[in-house]
């Protein structure tokens, strides 16, 4: 039986061109937790339907690799709703709809995508919902935007269109686009749904794990990418390693042994650890075990 990776351990989202074959088969084998067939921007119309068409099959030979398989199909005033009666056949664990700017987008989706799970005798409510947030309407409407449907579970914010929207120029350092990623974060915590990162859309694997390391920092625990190889950084970076788990467990071993002699609060390593402190580093354990748990019950 296949073992889908809990969307709460998907590190890294890869949006690949919807009608590249090469790319797309060769997806399989690399190291993103979550493939996306993109068929909106990285997809011209009249490529469309070629890649449509090759969505069974594909999606097929994802969820043979382990993958979790996605699809961002076209605003539904626009191509959406062809994309849809053509992909959902191949049974997407994951749909996702970019520049969600309004609560009732996600609604018209999750009627739609339920219309063609009946249609094709998939399990109802079996498909999540990923709500793109690509416009400033969108972001300061995150919260209500995740919380319009059960099958939101994540939510993920744009990097180019959004800077477009706010008149921002783009740098290397994405300065212009920390507050929304603060923002963001703080939007989807409160809502109860995974955030997803944008994109680093530079080509530089240090700046990505640079990047990266900064969203971690922020509480981001996944992040979207548009270059295949950017995928092991990732997924490096937001994977807890060893040095880091042994530096937790000392923290709650130091501060369970203060509490068990009545103190308030213990020091370790120059640092004064009170409960916010320990409870980050059972949440850090937790995470760690559970993707290494994962990896060992999931098969090469």
């Amino acid at each position: 039986m296949r073992r889908i990776r809990p969307v709460q351990l998907c590190r890294s989202w890869l949006f690949l061109e919807g009608a590249n074959e090469a790319v797309l088969q060769r997806a399989a084998s690399g190291d993103a937790d979550v493939l996306i067939h993109e068929l909106e921007d990285f997809t011209p119309p009249n490529l469309r339907p070629k890649a449509r068409m090759l969505a069974p099959d594909l999606y097929a030979s994802w969820r043979e690799a382990g993958r979790v398989v996605a699809v961002r199909v076209n605003p539904l005033d626009q191509d959406g709703i062809d994309d849809l009666a053509a992909v959902m056949r191949g049974r997407p664990d994951i749909v996702a709809l970019p520049k969600v700017a309004e609560p009732g987008h996600v609604a018209q989706l999750d009627a739609a995508v339920t219309r063609f799970e009946r249609d094709y005798g998939i399990a109802e409510g079996s498909t999540a919902l990923l709500p793109n947030i690509e416009f400033a309407r969108g972001l300061v409407q995150t919260g209500a935007i995740a919380a319009v449907s059960k099958r939101v579970t994540a939510c993920l914010l744009a990097a180019e269109d959004l800077a477009a929207d706010l008149g921002a120029e783009r740098d290397i350092d994405s300065i212009e686009l920390a507050y929304c990623r603060q923002r963001f974060i703080v939007e989807c915590r409160a809502a109860n749904v995974v955030a997803v990162d944008c994109p680093y859309t530079w080509s530089d694997a240090p700046g990505v794990e640079r990047d990266t390391r900064w969203a971690r920092r922020l509480g981001y625990a996944a992040k979207s990418l548009v270059d295949p190889s950017h995928a092991v950084i990732v997924n490096g970076v937001l994977t807890p390693d060893d040095n880091e788990m042994r530096r937790a467990r000392d923290i709650v071993t130091a501060f369970e042994a203060a509490r068990a002699q009545g103190g308030a609060r213990a020091e370790h390593e120059g640092s004064l650890i009170e409960v916010p402190t320990y409870s980050t580093a059972k949440r850090l354990i937790a995470r760690g075990e559970a993707l290494r748990e994962f990896e060992r019950l999931t098969p090469a």
